[in-house]
């Protein structure tokens, strides 16, 4: 099981967990058994950077792993030269999630670069996780409305991940 309440569920109006309260959470959530807890976005705000390092030291997961979520490299930036992705390798979570734009539209409109360059953060950031140690999940954000809208290349960005998989030997 995959929990995203630390962060998608924190997202819903009137909620707002401390750090404590995300601390107590991970600890309940793996006393249940759940597989995956992700944790938030280390680097985009303040409160997960912090719990991930509390976490790092406080948190002794027995069932689940601690999952930090976050975004390709920027659009035209070097992997190595990205602040986000160096958040989350700092974040020292043993699995990322990475949202990546698969929906070629979302990829003009809001990264607001082309479709090869996208394909080149995608690449780019799941090689430079896996890497640094790093098991990575690639969320194929809007997967289904963009294959809907343009099939090959939504499929394409989903076959750029799992190159990068075939390439390590790691899971992607």
């Amino acid at each position: 099981m995959f929990d995203t309440t630390l962060r998608d569920g924190a997202q819903r109006e009137g909620i707002s967990f401390s750090v404590e309260d995300k601390l107590a959470i991970s600890r309940l959530l793996d006393e249940y058994g759940v597989g995956f807890i992700e944790g938030g976005w280390p680097g985009a705000m303040p409160k997960d950077t912090e719990f991930f390092a509390r976490a790092a030291s406080e948190l002794k997961l027995r069932n689940a792993t601690l999952v930090a979520f976050g975004a390709t490299r920027k659009a035209g930036v070097a992997v190595a030269d990205d602040a986000q992705v160096a958040a989350l390798l700092a974040s020292q979570a043993p699995v990322i999630t990475l949202v990546a734009k698969s929906d070629i539209r979302h990829v003009h409109e809001a990264l607001r670069t082309n479709g090869e360059e996208n394909i080149a953060m995608v690449t780019d950031t799941v090689e430079h996780l896996i890497a640094a140690g790093r098991r990575v999940f690639v969320d194929c954000e809007h997967f289904f409305d963009g294959y809907k809208h343009d099939a090959d290349y939504a499929v394409s960005v989903v076959r750029a991940a799992l190159r990068c998989r075939g390439r390590s030997g790691s899971d992607v």
